[in-house]
């Protein structure tokens, strides 16, 4: 006789209770007592809802019974449960007393998920229908009637606590937790441990196949257990063979204190913790997050990864060259089995955000999470605490100043112990600071002062992360006082090359180029006229940004060739946009390429230099010895538009054989421009390579040319995100008490008289 069960008309399905003893041999049962009808006395109102049973589950005592769960979604079935993010839509269970080797009644419930679209797959497999499961229960419901089902049949078996076990983890950890999460739903207790079938099957039979090939058919197969799949309801009948299977385990006198005694486990909740940069991490365990909103914290990002258990610590939030967060994260897993379920839930949603998941290393945790302060270990060694990051604060700050912006209504652990302020090297506050938080009610009464003022600065706060608290310290603490100057570069072009002067109109200008073309697509776009582009005579212009502005410059042989060509190319199509071409002058090109502009109302020198003493000066090229090793064919570019014609195929090729030259230190006024202002280099960048110029290449220029060495590595500063509005008066006071530069520096910047007494007097106080 197979298992008795009864189907109400309601999707919930087991009004009736069977007890059963099951034959471990042959999987057959024998019907013992059926006390359905007594239930159903007692409780005739069956959706009446029960107060859920407190009961303790195997990760806090050896469990009574086991609830053999099977579930199924919307979509994809089996290896592939979980992986898209579908509902589900299916519940079977059955209660096994482990002890007395009794069952409980087989209890089937449909799920009504909020997208009743099913996929083809499900369809086929579970033979279910939208129309049946827009009857159902929603799963909050389903799972008030899963706990009260559950405790009656505790009950009348006489058990007090349980433990799921289910065929494999995907369901627990896949499927329920990330949808109850999603739906804002509590889980009981119950659904924090469970016993994992495959790997007690594997564990009781060791030449079975790995626990990731084993399946419900091969462990019933096994052990000789017969499976009808056409005369069982989907569900049914995967529940009836792993309580088969799960008997066969169980020895005949009937003491299972050697089997379903250490579950897995899933946790509460994300820890936080620091992480040494001395510390071992397995690359097996780490993953990247791409494509985060900016706002969230390690708490979101544990939520995205709910049933999945994160180390201590293992959320480590990158952050960008300004120190703020650029929507990756790297988390680290406690083994490399939650970390390939982690990359299942590639392209998962938060909110409306779909994010990637790859895999990532040990050492890229370690870069970013990883920490040698022994101060910021003993700030992170509070465990349990909210972080919340304070950025904008005034310099002169105090830990009082910070507690009494907090107020009485957040207080801080530890008071000053909880307050971590960010310094550079030599002490100089950075305007950022950490607090710590005994709970996440006082870190949500900080978070609504955010941009409110303390003293004349407003304070921006936001949640953090013990691996920000790192990198944010570790970055500060490795900043030079000064940011040196880029190491000198050698342009790869011929020796005979010259920056373009003069009135002669030998040039044309192309306006309104797609940003996506390059020097392919404007030889393509010349034609047959290639042949009369100077070599490396391509120059693009760059925006404030330094990217593509949609202009660019185009030195020709002659004033003639150039004509014939903004004669014949004017309002051209390249790709889905026409392109204007003008005839110009070397003296215009320059302004434009140096960071002026060039339009209806004439010339604008570039903001950099005054009219007055605005100049080009040609350097004399110089090829020192050392610069012989670099081979420039090996640093160019391949041409991307292989069917261009021949007369262009000649040009780009000639274009690709230049030798090294080195311009000295003339040219420094070109270099500091194309730093602060981002004008086009001297020649094409796509078409020409840069590489580092070693320090004997410098030296041997300078010595050649007779000009001033270039400063030493912290000698000059850039400067980012200054006003639009500043001036000369305004930078010097703003590094006012600094030493001045020596007067050798002088020659290094072209300036105009103005400038240069600006910079001589008073000297106690100017900095380059």
């Amino acid at each position: 006789m197979g298992f008795i069960y009864s189907l109400r008309a309601s999707p919930c399905v087991g009004s009736g209770y069977v007890e059963a003893a099951l034959n471990p041999r042959n999987g057959t049962c024998a019907q013992m007592t059926d006390i359905g009808r007594e239930r159903k006395k007692n409780h005739p109102h069956t959706n009446q809802l029960f107060p859920p049973p407190v009961v303790m589950t195997a990760s806090s005592l050896h469990s009574d019974c086991l609830v053999v769960l099977f579930g199924a979604t919307a979509g994809a079935y089996r290896a592939k449960l979980g992986s898209d993010e579908r509902e589900l839509i299916l519940l079977v269970w059955q209660v096994v007393d482990l002890h007395s080797k009794k069952v409980g009644t087989l209890h089937k419930c449909l799920v009504k998920a909020d997208n009743l679209e099913l996929s083809d797959q499900c369809r086929e497999v579970t033979g279910l229908t939208s129309e049946g499961l827009s009857k159902a229960e929603p799963l909050d419901r389903v799972l008030q009637q899963f706990s009260q089902l559950v405790s009656s049949d505790l009950k009348a078996l006489g058990r007090n606590t349980y433990t799921f076990c289910t065929d494999g983890q995907l369901l627990i950890r896949q499927v329920l937790h990330p949808e109850a999460s999603k739906k804002n739903l509590l889980l009981s207790d119950c659904f924090y441990s469970f016993f994992d079938l495959r790997k007690e099957f594997h564990d009781c039979y060791s030449n079975v196949a790995p626990v990731k090939d084993q399946t419900i058919q091969s462990m019933a197969e096994y052990i000789g257990f017969r499976i009808d799949e056409t005369e069982e309801d989907f569900g049914v009948w995967q529940v009836k063979a792993m309580v088969a299977v799960i008997f066969n385990m169980l020895p005949d006198t009937c003491v299972a204190d050697d089997r379903f005694t250490v579950p897995e486990t899933v946790k509460y909740k994300y820890e936080t913790g620091p992480c040494s940069k001395s510390e071992a991490v397995d690359s097996e365990t780490v993953i990247r997050a791409r494509g985060l909103p900016w706002q969230s914290s390690d708490q979101d990002i544990a939520r995205f990864f709910k049933g999945l258990n994160i180390a201590k610590g293992g959320v480590a939030l990158c952050l960008n060259a300004q120190g703020r967060r650029n929507g990756e994260a790297l988390v680290r897993f406690v083994n490399s089995e939650q970390r390939d379920l982690a990359l299942e839930r590639h392209k998962h949603h938060m909110g409306s955000r779909y994010i990637e998941v790859y895999k990532a290393t040990g050492e890229e945790f370690l870069k970013i999470a990883g920490g040698t302060s022994h101060e910021v270990a003993q700030f992170l060694s509070k465990e349990n605490q909210v972080i919340i990051r304070m950025r904008g604060l005034p310099f002169t700050a105090t830990p009082e100043d910070v507690l009494g912006f907090l107020g009485p209504e957040c207080p801080v652990t530890g008071g000053k112990e909880g307050l971590l302020f960010v310094k550079y090297p030599d002490g100089r506050p950075t305007g950022d600071a950490f607090v710590l938080f005994a709970c996440e009610d006082y870190a949500q009464n900080a978070l609504k002062k955010h941009k409110e003022i303390l003293g004349k600065r407003y304070i921006e706060l936001f949640r953090s992360t013990a691996a920000e608290v790192q990198q944010v310290l570790n970055r500060y603490m490795s900043t030079p006082l000064i940011p040196t100057l880029p190491t000198p570069i050698i342009p790869v072009m011929p020796p005979p090359y010259t920056i373009a002067a003069g009135s002669v109109r030998d040039c044309v200008r192309l306006r309104g180029l797609p940003y996506t073309a390059g020097i392919d697509d404007i030889l393509e776009f010349m034609g047959d006229a290639t042949v009369d582009i100077k070599p490396h005579g391509v120059h693009m212009v760059l925006n404030q940004q330094g990217r593509p502005s949609g202009d660019a410059f185009i030195q020709m042989k002659s004033s003639d060739r150039a004509f014939l060509v903004a004669q014949k190319c004017h309002k051209k199509m390249m790709k889905d946009r026409y392109v204007e071409v003008f005839q110009c002058s070397g003296e215009e090109m320059n302004f434009v390429l140096m960071g002026g502009t060039l339009n209806r109302s004439g010339l604008s020198p570039p903001p950099c230099l005054s009219p007055p003493t605005y100049a080009f000066q040609t350097a004399a090229a110089v090829i020192p010895t050392e610069a012989a090793i670099y081979q420039s064919q090996a640093l160019l570019p391949q041409s991307r538009t292989q069917q261009a014609s021949a007369a262009a195929a000649a040009a780009a090729v000639a274009a690709a054989t230049p030798t090294v030259t080195y311009y000295p230190a003339q040219a420094a006024q070109l270099y500091m421009n194309y730093t602060a202002y981002y004008p086009s280099p001297p020649v094409s960048p796509t078409t020409v390579g840069y590489i580092t110029a070693p320090q004997a290449a410098v030296a041997a220029a300078a010595s050649a040319t007779h000009t001033p060495m270039l400063p030493q590595p912290g000698a000059l500063v850039r400067m980012q995100g200054l006003p639009y509005n500043a001036g000369m008066k305004e930078i010097l006071s703003f590094f006012q008490g600094y030493q001045y530069a020596p007067d050798d520096y002088n020659g290094l910047i072209q300036l105009n008289d103005q400038a240069r007494s600006v910079l001589q007097a008073p000297k106690d106080w100017v900095c380059l």
